[in-house]
């Protein structure tokens, strides 16, 4: 009997169907979809549609294709990614059936697309110096696996994107017998070219670390060097170029430009720390929860408002990164789920472009306590997730009105509302955060509070 592993994270829209796929296959005894902390309902879904769940102990794909594996009661497993729908209907077969049949021991999918960027560009030209045998393999960096259990419970599993070229390399030093299947054709989502830079990277430090840990004889300090002069005339080449796109770059406000949170310096100011809290704490929709914390700045004047956010620190050296950023062709603003007039005042004070955020009303001078949550936070057809109000539909917005496209955007955040917004851009920065699942998704990891480092990615 067969078991089928599926690794997912926020794949709600596609998990149930996967599952449902998985267990209509014959043979197929056991689903097992290992949850990386989804914060939607994958969990819910995959249950509803009869897989076993279990919630992986640490982030990244790697940690939970080795804890499916720990979970898994059959010797014959495959691996399904959670993100496609539909798999053509032999797919299972064709991965196990040599197995079965004991024509291989390990065998790895091709399907039917345009070929991958990172596998042109960066794997196939880096096996081809370190591992040639496995040229003969078109795709891969293909998820869809099926193999031995005894087999994979030797490997260590990478926890990044070069965790399915680094089964490939490990399978291949055991001189495990490998086959390639076509199973057909797929349809995927292309990854924007900004956020292939984290995928090459990792995928090439894979098949490096391979090749110099396994005493590979290829792994010389010409080779190395030989690559190193490609990748720096290429880096030169393509610097010019780059820079006559049109290019915007979004930076969410509260803990990332500014060193805190403006309604919070105005609870310690205003005294209505505890309102603010139980106002958090009680409420969930995120409609009312605004209108209501906006209610605690009543009557309080925009030269109180602007003398709070006055007193909160900006990251040090913002304004010169902003100028250097316009400088290279970015648009640059402000996307809060704050207030404008704050907004606007950092904007101005740092000579940006934009701003998008709720608006704060005001009468002679005197905060009403309402607010206008603007139209392009809410979800609208073109919208790229299900929440009610995100970040990323006005991302969407300020694309439009500068006609730039999504691949071409740099998105800087803090915290999980961030989180659409930093996963859709062409490239997402998590800066200074804690929450691990938006370092996760982040292309990359800003830790200390500077911005100088986007300087090196633009």
């Amino acid at each position: 009997m067969i078991t089928v592993i599926i690794p997912a994270l926020n794949e709600e829209d596609h998990i149930g169907s996967v599952v449902r796929f998985a267990r209509s296959q014959p043979l197929v005894n056991e689903v097992i979809v290992v949850d990386d902390k989804s914060s939607d309902r994958t969990v819910a879904i995959a249950q509803e549609n009869g897989a076993k769940v279990i919630t992986s102990t640490k982030l990244g794909k790697g940690a939970s294709m080795k804890e499916g594996i720990l979970f898994a009661t059959n010797e014959i497993l495959t691996f399904l990614d959670g993100d496609i729908d539909p798999y053509p209907f032999y797919t299972i077969k064709l991965l196990t059936e040599p197995l079965l049949k004991g024509e291989a021991e390990f065998v790895k999918s091709a399907f039917s697309r345009n070929a991958g960027r990172v596998t042109e560009l960066v794997a196939k030209p880096l096996l081809s110096i370190f591992f040639p045998d496995l040229l003969a393999f078109s795709q891969p960096l293909s998820g869809m696996i099926a193999g031995k259990k005894s087999l994979f419970e030797k490997l260590d599993f990478r926890d990044d994107y070069g965790v399915d070229i680094g089964i490939l390399i490990d399978m291949h030093l055991m001189q495990v017998r490998m086959k390639e299947v076509e199973i057909g054709y797929l349809e995927n989502k292309s990854k924007p070219w900004q956020a292939l830079g984290k995928m090459s990277k990792e995928v090439a430090q894979t098949i490096i670390f391979k090749a110099a840990s396994s005493k590979n004889p290829n792994y010389n300090v010409e080779e190395l060097g030989v690559l190193n002069e490609i990748r720096s005339q290429m880096e030169f080449a393509l610097v010019d170029h780059l820079s006559n796109l049109s290019k915007l770059m979004a930076f969410d406000m509260d803990n990332t430009l500014l060193r805190g949170r403006f309604i919070d310096a105005c609870a310690n100011r205003f005294d209505f720390k505890k309102p603010l809290m139980d106002i958090r704490s009680s409420e969930k929709d995120e409609t009312v929860l605004t209108k209501r914390i906006a209610n605690l700045l009543k009557g309080r004047t925009i030269q109180e408002l602007i003398e709070t956010v006055e007193q909160i620190e900006l990251v040090e050296g913002t304004k010169e990164i902003v100028t250097e950023l316009k400088k290279r062709g970015y648009i640059v603003g402000i996307i809060t789920d704050s207030y404008d007039c704050i907004a606007n005042h950092i904007k101005n004070k740092l000579g940006m472009d934009f701003t998008l955020a709720n608006e704060l009303e005001f009468s002679k001078g005197i905060c009403t306590g309402e607010v206008k949550i603007p139209s392009f936070l809410y979800n609208h057809p073109k919208s790229l997730c299900r929440h009610t109000l995100c970040k990323t539909n006005a991302l969407i917005s300020i694309l439009e009105k500068y006609d730039i496209k999504m691949e071409n955007t740099i998105a800087i955040g803090d915290s999980n509302n961030d989180l659409c917004m930093i996963k859709e851009a062409g490239m997402g920065i998590s800066f200074c955060s804690r929450e691990e699942l938006l370092n996760h998704h982040a292309d990359l990891v800003i830790s200390e509070p500077s911005f100088a480092e986007l300087l090196e990615v633009t």
